[in-house]
């Protein structure tokens, strides 16, 4: 039963966020996803998803999902040990493998249960965790649950080679010490960099980890992610990494890396044990996205093109924007109210954004996050930068 006494600290919680302007609403969209979509009767440009690819609603990956759910069924009711496991669930495994480079793959509902299901299986009481200062919610979350003690866990300043050095230095006398970083971290669009990373982790004899939710399929040449990207793949031990985003944007996540480590999840990592298995549809469309991946990177170059676009038209017009060349494009505010007006008016003029405030992040830091498409097109584009000149002006932004 809620009692009184809880009821009115929730309520005073809940009433605190909306007196902090850091309430955040859902809007509901009426169409399939896409860089247009439906809200509120109307189309809107949608600037805000991680459909990075375009691959969300592409009919080829549609029709792979119809074709296994008539092939292959619904779901599995079990978890993949009892009778959850399909031959397409070790065909995708293989395939995610072979496209990474890596030497196997294991996969899961999510890459938030990846991350939560790998430090406590893999790490013990005399093992070491180092991780950048800001990481995934995901993999603190992970850390938590691992039965590394609180002076074993070490935290360096974000993207600091020279205090991560520091840290492994710390956790020297531990019996296993592990890196663990974003490959692309989600806020602010910027590369961790993994070829220091990987030259302190190999003359510290430590094992690296990268969640590459926000690389796979679209940074790299050939869209392997970040380790591509930096000439590193053979020299990462973990990768993790999501379905959800650039790869179809459905869900499931997967942890890819050295052999014996995900014999040891198979066996004893508590998401994958007691999950059931990723819906045969989702490992369908899944196997039809690396398919398209694997032909050809014009999508790829598509939105590299775009992102570029999009920032020098925002750069020209005034706005401050956190700098890079990834589709996730911080626009800094600074401000949570401007940040949620602006948002507002946006949507007015047909442009589909999210402000972001604490404690998504920092206080302070508040922003509103473009994410590019390789489905938008130049006037797109344009239209979007446009709006937020616009509207910059009327909130004294610019």
């Amino acid at each position: 039963m809620l009692g009184e006494r809880t009821k009115t600290r929730i309520g005073e919680a809940l009433e605190q966020i909306r007196a902090d302007g850091v309430w955040k609403d859902e809007r509901v969209i009426m169409s399939p996803q896409g860089a247009e979509i439906m809200v509120g009767g109307r189309s809107v440009l949608n600037f805000c998803a991680n459909n990075y690819l375009g691959l969300s609603s592409l009919p080829e990956l549609v029709a792979a999902a119809h074709r296994t759910l008539d092939e292959r069924g619904y779901g599995l009711s079990s978890v993949r040990f009892i009778c959850g496991t399909q031959d397409l669930h070790h065909e995708l495994e293989r395939r995610i493998s072979s496209f990474l480079g890596a030497d196997a793959t294991i996969l899961y509902t999510s890459c938030f249960d990846a991350n939560g299901g790998i430090f406590e299986t893999l790490l013990g009481p005399e093992d070491s965790i180092i991780a950048d200062r800001l990481n995934h919610a995901s993999i603190i979350d992970g850390v938590r649950l691992a039965r590394v003690p609180k002076e074993n866990r070490h935290i360096y300043q974000h993207a600091d080679l020279g205090d991560l050095e520091a840290k492994l230095v710390a956790a020297k006398g531990c019996r296993d010490r592990l890196i663990v970083t974003d490959g692309v971290f989600s806020m602010d669009g910027d590369l961790a960099p993994l070829a220091g990373i990987c030259d302190l982790a190999e003359a510290h004899d430590a094992m690296v980890m990268v969640d590459d939710s926000h690389a796979t399929g679209f940074v790299g040449k050939k869209g392997r992610g970040t380790p591509e990207h930096f000439g590193v793949t053979d020299r990462v031990d973990i990768v993790t990494s999501t379905l959800g985003k650039a790869l179809g944007g459905a869900s499931g996540g997967f942890t890819s890396g050295r052999k014996p480590i995900i014999d040891l999840l198979r066996q004893r990592s508590r998401p994958y044990l007691f999950s059931n298995s990723l819906p045969p549809p989702i490992v369908g469309a899944a196997l039809a996205a690396i398919d398209l991946l694997e032909k050809s990177t014009e999508r790829r170059d598509r939105l590299e093109a775009g992102a570029a676009r999009f920032r020098a038209g925002m750069v020209a017009a005034g706005f401050e924007l956190k700098p890079g060349t990834h589709p996730i494009v911080p626009v800094m505010l600074y401000d949570a109210r401007v940040a949620q007006d602006m948002a507002a008016r946006l949507l007015e003029q047909g442009i589909y954004v999210i402000a972001f405030t604490f404690p998504v992040v920092p206080r302070e830091q508040d922003r509103i996050r473009v994410q590019l498409s390789a489905d938008h097109t130049d006037e797109q584009i344009d239209r979007a930068v446009a709006a937020f000149t616009m509207v910059g002006r009327e909130l004294g932004v610019l």
